[in-house]
């Protein structure tokens, strides 16, 4: 029976990675943000200028490779709004939490590594929930940094240059932020891997080229990219105006636990690894922990699956050092693991996957909102993204627009100076003049209050929608 506990192991991680998400979407949870209005957007086909109130200069989509592959799962399946969502999320995280067991000859420190990164550390295993396209360029990250410690101190070959640049193209071409491909070049260069950091930097290169020509637009993808990225950093007065991921993080000091505990379990087990200071996983995790002090996504979408495979191959020697491949005693250390992944990170703790079950949507077909909505060609005036992504997930043809969408800063520069100055001074009722001074009868003003905000904006008529949601619009002619 020897001879099938590797193969017995592996397919226990298998398994247990794939029921992760599907035990998670049991408790009914959706994300919260972008993977939402992916969904709505893939529906109904509309560019964003019919979505949102963008500026004048808005030249393409960014993820314009990932919507038009959710277009026609759409198309092929027939699958409705939150079906969709749910297929990217279980996809996008079984996927990733598989790219790490090919590589391993014990799939149990995979395991090891999920459960103290994803079930200790909460946020990290929603974000891995999110249903969203960051997750391929992920995917490739990890799918590299295996391969070159698979390649040993080996030049890269053919075959693994032609893997690195079609992953990179993929990853460009679905998720669109080519640039921050620099991290993980950089780290190869400090590693002192000078071969690998050079064939890397070229196959980065040719992969952001081939995956903007999937887009047909390749120029105008891979500057708008970049253009959008200075405009968003630039354009913000203040942080706190930035999406959650765009803003710096206070300190996240469990990932130096983690470094110091690896190093002191090198020392304690003599393990046979090469020195962090070689390693470009150790050199990335480094830089996306100093760098998420200027942004949260250099942790979470760069730094954190560094540490992760860095994590995996240290434990996997130590399991090595410790249990005979054929050993019966891995298909209990897996089983052990296996459950305690399972229950550390689908456990609904101060309903972290329940909480929005059950939440209250804006809807057209919704009798008590009759006249409430805009009519054609309208626009919701708001300043809650989150508005956004459950209106428009919910409402994916309706014919109006929305101010404040995925991004702020794509705003036109008025409604942007709006957008801050509310947000800043939100108990101020001036702030929200210039947008009433714009408004028409079929637009919509959107406002968070406890209380009728007639009181202090008499200018609107006020519709009490749920919660402290209230929709104004201009008063209607006898």
């Amino acid at each position: 029976m020897g001879r099938y506990v590797p193969l017995l192991v592996l397919a226990t991680a298998l398994v247990v990675v794939l029921l992760l998400p599907l035990k998670i979407i049991g408790y009914g949870f959706l994300p919260p943000d972008d993977a939402l209005a992916d969904a709505a957007k893939s529906i109904t086909g509309k560019p964003w200028p019919d979505i949102l109130v963008l500026r004048s200069d808005y030249a393409i989509d960014n993820h314009i490779g990932w919507h038009t592959l959710l277009r026609q799962v759409y198309l092929w399946t027939k699958c409705g709004d939150e079906t969709l969502v749910l297929l990217s999320m279980a996809t996008l995280f079984t996927l990733v939490g598989w790219s790490a067991l090919p590589w391993l000859k014990r799939p149990e420190a995979w395991l090891i590594t999920l459960a103290l990164m994803l079930g200790v550390q909460m946020p990290f295993m929603r974000r891995f929930m999110m249903g969203r396209p960051f997750m391929w360029s992920m995917l490739a990250l990890v799918t590299i940094l295996f391969l070159w410690h698979a390649r040993g101190s080996a030049p890269p070959e053919k075959r693994a240059c032609a893997a690195m640049t079609g992953l990179i193209a993929l990853a460009v071409l679905l998720h669109g932020v080519w640039y921050f491909w620099a991290l993980p070049v950089a780290a190869f260069f400090l590693a002192r891997q000078w071969r690998w950091a050079s064939v890397l930097a070229v196959c980065w290169v040719v992969g952001a080229v081939l995956g903007a020509m999937g887009t047909g637009r390749p120029v105008v993808y891979l500057v708008e990219a970049w253009r959008q990225a200075w405009g968003v950093i630039g354009l913000h007065a203040s942080q706190s105006t930035l999406a959650t991921e765009l803003r710096p993080t206070t300190g996240n000091w469990f990932p130096l636990l983690f470094m110091g505990g690896l190093l002191v379990l090198r020392e304690l087990a003599q393990l046979p690894a090469r020195p962090c200071s070689a390693q470009p996983a150790f050199w990335l995790a480094c830089l996306g922990w100093v760098l998420g002090f200027q942004a949260e996504r250099f942790w979470d979408d760069w730094g954190l699956p560094a540490l992760m495979v860095l994590m995996a191959l240290d434990l996997e020697l130590l399991l090595e050092s410790l249990q005979p491949a054929a050993s019966a005693k891995r298909l209990v250390l897996a089983g052990i693991l296996a459950v305690t992944v399972f229950l550390t990170t689908t456990g609904d703790a101060d309903g972290r996957w329940s909480s929005g079950v059950g939440a209250e949507y804006l809807t057209e077909s919704d009798p008590r909102l009759a006249g409430w909505l805009p009519g054609p060609g309208g626009i919701f005036y708001q300043t809650d993204m989150e508005f956004f992504y459950h209106t428009f997930f919910r409402n994916p043809a309706a014919p109006w627009r929305y101010t404040a969408g995925f991004e702020p800063a794509f705003m036109p520069p008025e409604d942007f100076l709006t957008y801050q100055q509310i947000l800043a001074n939100s108990g101020n009722a001036d702030v929200y003049r210039p947008w009433i001074k714009k408004m028409r009868s079929q637009d919509r003003l959107v406002l968070s209050a406890r209380s009728d905000p007639t009181s202090f904006l008499p200018e609107l008529e006020w519709k009490y929608a749920f919660g402290t949601l209230w929709l104004g619009r201009l008063p209607r002619k006898e």
